[in-house]
């Protein structure tokens, strides 16, 4: 039936699920609402929109896709990807506990240790590649697990419908960051997550020019919860982001593909160049979860780090690019380089970094979909500086 979108493919869903043309016009384009409120037809009788904070067209449309891209009862589109982890973490109450991967994004720790901290909301963080660290770690008060897969930078990987297991046997809530997969390449729903946490600024918007993030829930129970967040917190995705998130998502199926193409390429030629220590990469043999990756997703991503042994090679790698941009956030069709410890990591304390195995050594490339050849003769200009 027309408009019922959940048995197509996935890039048919990408181009239109939620995106119906606009009735008033055909346009195949949702259009941007850039409104603050709507009209009553009459006191009490209006159209379901009542104040933008709570509804958007825009919005609501970017969400039903999310929602039927990653399998979920509904989505749920915030002004931040931290700002979606803090929607989902309203979930946890005060003298709660969550089980966390060690190696989350530096910022997911700094909120968790400098800010829930203070209102009595528990952590522990555990290498999840090892489900006995997990288990090892519940407590009476735990309420949720919250697992990245794979992790940043150290490409660490979780089996997530082991972690679902175990979530099940307890009682709990499993909560995946999905970010560097994205739903063309892993959906952790199906593999019995609860819900899906996204930054829509990495591959779904793919661009480099949107700030924005996602929840996608299981349960519609939950669903309605975010939706009162929402209301309440209002962190909401603005409509021209919901835009620019929609716009990227037609096309994430391809890009995907191209991402992946040259993130295979470029780890397996630094594996092999003699000035590079080790290349963490899912795609690699060599990788210890190597063989759980190709069953939970259908890709190995983009997302490479290697280590140059030092923050001296680093630094002379990263500031001899030129094709690759050094630059913070990854996921965009340009591709970009960083250096964990000081950029996407340091808020997280040395001796931390150093136990994660984040060495001053290390840098992180997101591939782009630039031509392969430019981008390994770029990696080889760089690293002959060294």
């Amino acid at each position: 039936m027309k408009g019922d979108w959940k048995s197509r493919g996935f890039s048919t869903r990408a181009i239109h699920a939620g995106q119906a043309p606009d009735p008033s016009t055909g346009s195949v384009t949702v259009p941007i609402y850039a409104t603050s409120t709507y009209v009553h037809d009459e006191l009490g009788v209006h159209k379901g929109f009542e104040y933008a904070r709570v509804q958007n067209p825009t919005r609501f449309a970017l969400e039903a896709n999310l929602a039927a891209l990653e399998g979920g009862a509904t989505g749920h589109a915030f002004a931040s990807g931290m700002s979606a982890i803090a929607a989902l973490l309203t979930l946890v109450r005060s003298g709660e506990h969550v089980v966390f991967s060690r190696n989350v994004y530096g910022g997911t720790y700094r909120f968790l240790t400098q800010v829930l901290d203070r209102y009595d909301v528990r952590s522990s963080w555990v290498d999840s590649t090892d489900l006995g660290n997990i288990r090892a770690a519940l407590q009476p008060e735990t309420r949720m697990i919250y697992v990245e897969t794979p992790t940043n930078p150290m490409m660490e990987v979780t089996d997530i419908a082991g972690a679902a297991a175990l979530a099940r046997e307890r009682g709990l809530l499993l909560a995946v960051d999905n970010t560097f997969m994205s739903p063309y390449f892993q959906r952790p729903l199906e593999h019995g997550a609860d819900v899906v946490v996204h930054s829509t600024t990495k591959f779904l918007n793919g661009h480099s020019d949107s700030i924005g993030g996602a929840l996608i829930a299981k349960s519609a129970a939950h669903g309605e919860w975010f939706d009162f967040v929402q209301k309440s917190q209002g962190a909401i995705l603005s409509p021209f982001d919901s835009f620019l998130v929609l716009r990227g998502i037609k096309t994430l199926g391809v890009r995907m593909e191209r991402h992946e193409t040259n993130g295979r390429a470029l780890a397996a030629h630094l594996a092999r160049h003699p000035k590079v220590l080790r290349v963490l990469y899912p795609g690699l043999p060599e990788h210890p979860a190597h063989a759980l990756q190709q069953r939970q997703a259908g890709g190995f991503g983009a997302l490479i780090t290697f280590d140059l042994g030092s923050y001296e090679a680093a630094r002379s790698f990263l500031n001899r690019v030129e094709v690759m941009s050094l630059a913070e956030s990854l996921g965009g069709v340009e591709t970009l380089t960083s250096h964990p410890a000081s950029m996407t990591h340091a808020s997280v304390p040395p001796d931390k970094r150093a136990e994660l195995g984040i060495t001053d050594g290390l840098v992180r490339i997101s591939a782009g979909i630039e031509d392969l050849a430019d981008l390994l003769a770029d990696v080889d200009q760089a690293l002959d500086g060294i």
